[in-house]
């Protein structure tokens, strides 16, 4: 059996250029026909162009030079029918479409070049994303975590938006944050805080004096590379939070971040916990953090999200209505959830975003769960 799988050729994929291709050429076909049917006097060999014109659509130049040669051959071939070459109605009429032809493939030329750059920059966003934006882990500590990362920009895969978990002594700490900005010149900041965080996450410190090393970082790079007419420009909001594998009370603190959502369970019951969050990252130095507590129990889901998320607007200018919405989504899978926000944000603004917008849902599971999953990965 694996044997003749083996020899088995692969079936090609469909090519839509391939089927599409009949189109301009049975347009030619038609077009020639139909004029060597009616009367004399009417012409329609200048409708030959339509083919070469809507071949660079769906194909390159090459193919679309060929179209524009068949229909050039298809005019000439008219002209001889209708009273041969010598006529100037004719020549005008051969010489205007060739030059037609000549422009229809060097557009098309310039529109696969341009398709070509495009391709590469989404390339070089990409390798930025993975470089900057860690895949967060499926599951880690006592938590099972998805993302969605949705940048303003149509070429940028990343932007102001951030995100990042790690495992510290005990639990996981997860960081969600939005620099001033958005697309691809806020990833400076961006990237500053994500490496700040997993350079000191770890550490058995407070969650507030890890708020404040990010505080330190955010000022240490304004400073270093700000005008003085830009003092104050460069800031970020930061939520972070904290939760242990064996104890219920989750800790959290805010440097100016939306609060977060708790999703409890199949109830469709959405609340969100109190904060008394401090001024954003690089405002105020040397600011005091506060440490917020509430209760995250196995079977409910934490949702992080940036101010990008709740001011989409619609075509009537309506902001998204995050709670809500997700209020329908409670009982889902990290992943699912992530899948019905990104459709459902999607289709609010109308398929385009005015500002980069992150959401991180974090599902609580149990402790005994957790270490049954870790131990068989280390020992697998």
């Amino acid at each position: 059996m694996a044997s003749r799988l083996g020899r088995a050729r692969p079936r090609q994929p469909w090519q839509p250029s391939r089927a599409l291709l009949v189109l301009p050429v049975a347009l030619i076909v038609v077009i020639t026909v139909v004029d060597l049917h009616v009367p004399h006097d009417v012409h329609l060999g200048p409708a030959l162009v339509i083919a070469p014109a809507l071949t660079p659509s769906f194909a390159g130049p090459r193919t679309t030079a060929a179209v524009g040669a068949l229909a050039v051959a298809a005019q000439v071939f008219l002209g001889v029918t209708h009273g041969g070459l010598g006529t100037t109605n004719h020549i005008v009429q051969i010489i205007t479409l060739t030059v037609l032809v000549v422009l229809t493939v060097l557009y098309s030329a310039l529109r696969m070049r341009r398709q070509a750059q495009l391709a590469r920059v989404r390339t070089v966003a990409e390798a930025a994303q993975q470089v900057l934006m860690w895949p967060l882990p499926e599951r880690i500590g006592a938590v099972r975590i998805a993302s969605l990362y949705l940048a303003a920009e149509d070429e940028a895969q990343i932007g102001g938006d951030l995100y990042a978990a790690a495992r510290c002594d005990g639990g996981v700490r997860v960081l969600i944050g939005d620099v001033r900005g958005k697309g691809l010149p806020a990833i400076g900041e961006a990237a500053l805080l994500l490496g700040a965080f997993r350079e000191s996450a770890h550490r058995r410190v407070p969650l507030t004096e890890l708020a404040t090393t990010l505080d330190q970082s955010i000022t240490r790079y304004a400073a270093e590379l700000d005008r003085p007419e830009e003092e104050g420009e460069r800031f970020a909001t930061a939520l972070l939070v904290e939760i242990p594998d064996h104890d219920a009370v989750t800790r959290m603190t805010s440097c100016g971040h939306p609060p977060p959502l708790l999703l409890l369970g199949p109830g469709h019951v959405v609340t969100a916990p109190s904060l008394h969050p401090s001024p954003p990252l690089g405002v105020q130095y040397g600011v005091e953090h506060t440490l917020d507590v509430f209760s995250f129990t196995p079977g409910d889901t934490l949702l992080l999200y940036t101010d990008g998320v709740v001011e989409a607007r619609d075509e009537r200018g309506r902001f998204y209505p995050l709670a809500d919405r997700v209020a329908r989504w409670t009982g889902d899978s990290p992943e699912a959830l992530m899948h019905h926000l990104r459709r459902d944000l999607l289709a609010h603004a109308g398929g385009r975003l005015g500002d980069d917008a992150a959401l991180i849902a974090v599902h609580r599971t149990t402790a005994e769960r957790r270490t049954t999953a870790e131990r068989r990965r280390h020992h697998g």
